[in-house]
């Protein structure tokens, strides 16, 4: 099904658009598995949440962990099944133990300025395919994820509401996992890519 719609989509714009080179073809090709990977996941596991009855609870945590995600991104799985699994386990099961359990105080500020220190180290982390190279670009990402995750910590430790307060510290750390050399080195990624360009 992902090849047929991909494929077709990719014959239809070549067929608007014949001029355009076989490098420009390749680039709107990754983007559209990018796009269908997405929305495939998306339905899947947030299907799965509503039968779960944590569907409300699913869409908060996945609008918190994302506000940390764009800014300092991080690795991506090998492959879409591999992301889907790796998606739903991770996410389904953060978010229902953000319903159930309630957090010390002592535990958000200890892995609070954990997380805090590890997104100031390592963010932002790039891929293979898109590496971040400018590094006045790598700079605004890395202040920016830093910012965020000092307010993700800050929004833990005074925000009333349990769940949104469990959900930033819990977001925060596996946004520190997604960005580790050691998370890169198990799934056997190649870390830091922008080393391996013409640095601006």
């Amino acid at each position: 099904m992902k090849k047929l719609i991909i494929n077709n989509s990719l014959a239809l714009i070549k067929k608007n658009n014949p001029d355009y080179s076989d490098e420009k073809m390749e680039i709107l090709e990754y983007g559209l598995t990018g796009l269908y990977m997405f929305i495939s996941k998306t339905i899947i596991i947030f299907s799965i949440a509503y039968f779960l009855g944590i569907l409300k609870e699913l869409i908060v945590f996945m609008i918190i962990y994302n506000i940390i995600r764009l800014v300092s991104f991080g690795m991506h799985a090998t492959s879409s099944i591999v992301c889907l699994v790796a998606s739903a386990l991770t996410f389904l099961t953060v978010t229902y133990i953000c319903t159930i359990a309630i957090f010390p105080i002592w535990f958000k500020f200890v892995f609070g300025i954990l997380g805090i220190i590890i997104i100031f180290k390592y963010s932002p982390a790039d891929t293979e395919k898109k590496p971040i190279v400018s590094l006045k670009r790598r700079k605004i990402y890395k202040i920016l994820s830093t910012i965020i995750a000092v307010v993700m910590v800050i929004c833990s430790l005074v925000i009333h509401n349990d769940f949104v307060a469990d959900s930033c510290i819990l977001a925060l750390l596996i946004q520190c996992v997604m960005i580790s050399p050691i998370a890169y080195k198990l799934t056997n990624q190649q870390y830091d890519n922008y080393k391996y360009y013409q640095l601006d």
